[in-house]
């Protein structure tokens, strides 16, 4: 896969400023070329040609910038996590074992936030990706899905009890991923990133070379992992169901009778998304179910003995086929927020429909991974 370095970015849009420069300067001097021959002097040519520029690069820029962004503000398409696992063992001469496939997903899904078409957006400060906020905000719900795999794997998938030593590799990978995913300079996110990834590139050839690195396949691992995803899961549920306002009754102590809280809460709670902040939600979640979408599907090839033992294929299936059903296209040029039964429809309901219904489904997953 290409990498896309900030200076190819700022070429690239560079070229494409100056070329459509040159052809709307040239339209320019035409359209004035008139105003030359009936003006009276050189001097005032010289000063209606001058502020007659202005609106042109004016212009130009926003062409530029809108079509850069156009092209950019594209999600990536799914791919396919076993075809991606036998193209990085033949690229990299090893082998596919077990948990090869999971990691060699983790690794595509950041080499896609990196190098996908220009490059990461959450951390530029020049147009057009400082006015775009869907695909950052996708990029975000992605990056936390990789940052619990490499912290479930470095605690728990590498390691074969809670004694054991940690994997020298996913200890340098695991905290680079945790870094500050906006910082434009000193250093760069994408630099933090990108060492991250070299840490667990090494970690993916020493698994496929039998070279120290472990992926314990177990039960107790896949079900740690999965709690993580159901508080993540029934947190974007709530803060999607938020787009319409809710009046909430407050559970927060529910279940113990001798349970306490720092600060007392209100019995009601009034809960609705600010409308800026609808479509920020939205594409978080679009971001989050198609990074899981892929760490699921390569959990039913790494973890396939643990799940036809415990009988959870078929719930893990469903919980893919939820997730895929929120990467549907969207044919709304903005993500509507209509009031429940309301005329237009609420794109953030859907979302939180397919969310919660995943969500269930890894409960049950848990439920049966438990069960003896």
């Amino acid at each position: 896969m290409t990498l896309i370095t900030d200076n190819q970015k700022f070429m690239n849009a560079s070229d494409i400023f100056f070329k459509a420069f040159d052809f709307f300067k040239s339209i320019g001097q035409s359209l004035f070329k008139p105003f030359r021959s009936f003006s009276g002097s050189d001097t005032s040519f010289k000063m209606s040609y001058k502020f007659g520029i202005i609106p042109v690069v004016i212009i130009v820029l926003l062409i530029v910038f809108g079509i850069t962004g156009f092209i950019w503000d594209n999600e990536p398409e799914n791919f396919d996590v076993h075809a991606n696992a036998l193209v990085q063992a033949n690229g990299d001469g090893g082998k596919i074992v077990t948990g090869y496939t999971s990691s060699a997903t983790l690794v595509h899904l950041m080499e896609t936030l990196l190098n996908k078409p220009g490059g990461y957006l959450s951390n530029d400060r020049f147009p057009p990706g400082v006015f775009m906020d869907n695909v950052p905000n996708w990029e975000f719900g992605t990056l936390v899905q990789i940052r619990d795999y490499s912290r479930a794997m470095r605690n728990d998938i590498s390691r074969s009890q809670s004694q054991s030593v940690e994997d020298p590799d996913l200890i340098i990978a695991e905290p680079q991923f945790h870094y500050s995913n906006d910082s434009w300079w000193l250093p760069a996110t994408e630099t933090e990133y990108r060492e991250g990834l070299k840490a667990f590139r090494r970690y993916l050839n020493r698994l496929s070379e039998d070279d120290g690195a472990q992926f314990y396949a177990r039960a107790d691992n896949l079900s740690d992992w999965l709690a993580l995803v159901e508080k993540r899961l029934g947190s974007l549920s709530q803060r999607l169901s938020a787009s319409v306002g809710q009046e909430r009754l407050n559970t927060d102590l529910a279940g113990d009778t001798a349970a306490q809280q720092s600060t007392p809460g209100l019995k009601e709670l009034q809960i609705k998304t600010d409308w800026n902040e609808i479509d920020d939600v939205f594409y978080e979640a679009r971001g989050t179910a198609w990074a899981l979408s892929h760490l699921f599907k390569s959990t039913e090839i790494d973890f396939a003995d643990i799940l036809k033992k415990k009988n959870a294929i078929v719930s893990l299936q469903q919980i893919i086929r939820e997730l895929d059903a929120t990467q549907e296209e969207i044919w709304s040029p903005i993500i509507l927020n209509g009031s429940g039964f309301g005329f237009f429809a609420n794109h953030s309901l859907v979302m939180a429909n397919y969310i919660s219904r995943a969500n269930a489904a890894v409960i049950d997953l848990r439920t049966l991974l438990s069960q003896g």
